[in-house]
């Protein structure tokens, strides 16, 4: 079936002598992992601030933490999973349509690809002789179809069970990062009245890294990515840590 053959298909429009470029292949999974840990470090480190700034024990900030971080990154992949799978269900309704417009108006389908050809400017002689190499062969027909007329790739879109662990897994990575401190106070390696503080250290470093990294693969300032993505984790931890403290000091509640 072609819908299920169509992405293993090939162009060689290259010589081997030719450079080739590397590319990223699977930016869905980078885009993943930096949104599940960037929520993860950001949604414990909010909590930790939240609870810490109420002068709460160390064991309560845990709890909380805890709980937040595993029902978080529960939440989170199952959300991207359904996401992913609502997404490439849409895309191969598509598929399937373009399928049966191919085999039952083939000699429309012909009129669309060179119609696109022609829109990128080739002479009518090299129109033909593209059409009819494309048009030869059904997998290099469809695909070309779907991603020159309709702009779909299930590659970019990526695998819903895949995304979701990734996802689970990075909120994990991330979600753990803020509670260190204060699983390393009940050894005595961390003062508990500094803990809060190397936890905001620990998270504004790593987010930093990962955004950093994220812009390089992307082109973009790795300086400024980082501060970008730092700088909106350590908000939470500032906001989440004056609604604590305000709490605390209003005597709102007691632990």
């Amino acid at each position: 079936m072609l819908l299920l053959n169509y992405r293993s298909c090939r162009i060689s429009i290259l010589k081997n002598t030719e450079h080739v470029e590397p590319h990223i292949k699977e930016s869905n999974h980078i885009r993943d992992f930096v949104f599940g840990f960037g929520d993860g470090i950001n949604t414990s480190l909010g909590i930790v601030a939240g609870v810490g700034g109420a002068n709460s024990s160390a064991d309560f900030i845990i709890l909380a933490a805890l709980v937040g971080m595993f029902t978080g990154a529960k939440a989170m992949a199952v959300q991207n999973y359904l996401a992913v799978k609502s997404q490439r269900e849409i895309l191969e309704s598509e598929i399937k349509r373009e399928e049966f417009e191919m085999e039952a108006y083939p000699e429309k389908e012909r009129i669309e690809i060179e119609e696109i050809y022609r829109a990128k400017e080739f002479d009518e002689d090299l129109v033909r002789r593209v059409t009819d190499k494309i048009t030869s062969n059904k997998k290099v027909w469809l695909k070309t179809m779907l991603t020159e007329e309709l702009g779909l790739n299930l590659d970019i879109v990526g695998k819903p069970f895949k995304g979701a662990l990734i996802m689970f897994v990075s909120f994990l990575i991330g979600g753990i990062l803020p509670i260190l401190p204060y699983l390393l106070s009940k050894t005595g390696f961390v003062p508990l009245p500094i803990s809060l503080w190397t936890a905001i250290a620990i998270s504004i470093i790593s987010s930093f890294l990962i955004g950093a990294k994220k812009a390089k693969l992307a082109k973009k300032n790795w300086i400024m990515g980082g501060i970008e993505m730092s700088g909106l984790g350590t908000g939470i931890a500032l906001l989440g840590y004056g609604i604590g403290a305000e709490l605390h000091n209003a005597n709102l509640l007691n632990f």
